[in-house]
């Protein structure tokens, strides 16, 4: 084999790979405008099934549960994983780097085991089932995806601006307010487009910790598929899909975790 091959051949092989990937998704998506509910061909375009879907009430209401419960999630989140990142980057104290490390399990743990171990948990302090326990438990998830963003985009950061803000009589606050945050916004934004998008699809977590008959999105869908697969669902997983890819990129555009380039 030439040198000169190698080149196509790895083109040839990235294609492949994202064929792979993305021709179940693409062919998900383009079922969902096909106008048969048994996905005969030949194909014929309609958005019926975005129609039903945009008139069922038990779709809408599991879809604005998802989106309040996300927001939620990235504004504690976001919140407490910037305060938390700030914080170890400024300041040594002992247990520190114990501390770095366990921030990374809940991202490796499987979530089956969380969402099992959460549900133990809350119901043995008295929380129980519920949207409190379902926010809680997607905060502790989401939070070492902010932790781990806002602190990448701190190892940037150089100390002594800070420092040369305090010598011309600003206080902490104006520091942060004026100096910090600025800097930091980029991996701020990052986090919480990452915060929102775990909280979104998470499916497992979800599963375990709601209340019966008050799902979120992704549980009603489980559950639909369960009693009878119909174009309905490509149409929500389409949205779905279409929403989760635009808060990745989102956030790989905004989180320069490298520091400018």
């Amino acid at each position: 084999m030439t040198r000169a091959a190698l080149p196509l051949l790895g083109r040839l092989w990235l294609a492949l790979i994202l064929v792979f990937l993305y021709a179940p998704i693409l062919v998900m998506a383009a079922m969902s405008f096909n106008a048969s509910p048994f996905y005969q061909l030949p194909f014929e375009a309609s958005t019926v099934w975005y129609e039903k879907m945009s008139a069922n009430p038990q779709i809408l209401a599991a879809a604005l549960r998802s989106v309040l419960i996300a927001l939620a999630t990235t504004l504690i989140a976001t919140t407490l994983g910037t305060m938390a990142s700030i914080a170890l980057f400024r300041y040594d104290f002992p247990g520190k780097r114990v501390l770095q490390v366990l921030l990374f399990p809940p991202i490796a743990i499987p979530w089956l085991i969380t969402g099992t171990a959460m549900l133990i948990f809350f119901f043995a302090v008295g929380i129980g089932r519920g949207t409190p326990a379902v926010i809680i438990g997607h905060v502790a998830l989401a939070l070492p995806y902010v932790i781990v963003t806002v602190t990448a985009r701190l190892s940037s950061f150089d100390i002594t601006l800070e420092e040369a803000a305090r010598s011309m009589g600003a206080g902490a606050w104006t520091v942060l307010r004026r100096v910090t945050l600025p800097w930091i916004a980029p991996g701020v934004v990052a986090g919480a487009l990452f915060a929102f998008a775990v909280s979104f699809d998470q499916f497992v977590v979800s599963y375990f910790l709601s209340e019966p008959g008050d799902s979120t999105l992704p549980v009603l869908i489980y559950t639909a598929i369960r009693k009878g697969f119909t174009p309905e669902i490509n149409a929500i997983s389409t949205l779905i899909i279409t929403l989760s890819m635009t808060v990745m990129v989102l956030a790989a555009r905004y989180s320069r975790l490298g520091g400018d380039r």
